[in-house]
């Protein structure tokens, strides 16, 4: 039975690294969805890049591009009280299907009960990108401490 690993980093560079770390150790790149607020306001990484803004005009691809491939299956959305947001892997359809749920919504078909669904909205709303990987019961625990080891907070297994 699949299950859920989901976690919270603070910036582009964290999650980029865990997804690649992630692919490097046998996860499928379409089992790993990546969720950031769009809209950003150019903010400087700490190389000094910025981040490209959907409200810019620039494409989710310029946002999540550097996720080893996820860009190709990225798409913006806008989700009520929430604003624009760019979300990439399965969790991409499954966004646009529950856009007046919100990522809380979205998450619920993953098993996220909705008040933790609620809180991983909120943190992307601050600016942080939200990543998830769906895969067996075998791969969670491995999963959790790559995307720890890389950073993120609020790592959960659902």
């Amino acid at each position: 039975m699949a299950k859920t690993v989901i976690g919270v980093f603070e910036n582009r560079e964290q999650a980029e690294k865990a997804v690649d770390e992630l692919r490097d150790s046998g996860f499928d790149t379409n089992e790993i969805s990546v969720v950031a607020k769009g809209g950003q306001q150019r903010n400087a990484n700490e190389d000094g890049m910025n981040m490209d803004s959907v409200a810019d005009g620039t494409t989710a691809g310029g946002i999540l591009g550097g996720l080893a491939g996820l860009a190709l299956g990225a798409g913006a959305l806008a989700i009520p009280g929430l604003g624009p947001i760019v979300a990439a892997g399965p969790i991409a359809g499954m966004l646009s299907g529950a856009a007046t749920g919100g990522i809380a919504g979205g998450l619920l078909d993953w098993g996220i009960p909705e008040e933790r669904g609620r809180h991983y909205e909120e943190e992307v709303k601050k600016g942080k990108i939200l990543a998830a990987i769906r895969t067996s019961d075998q791969k969670v625990q491995k999963a959790a401490e790559i995307m720890r080891q890389n950073g993120a907070k609020d790592v959960e297994t659902h």
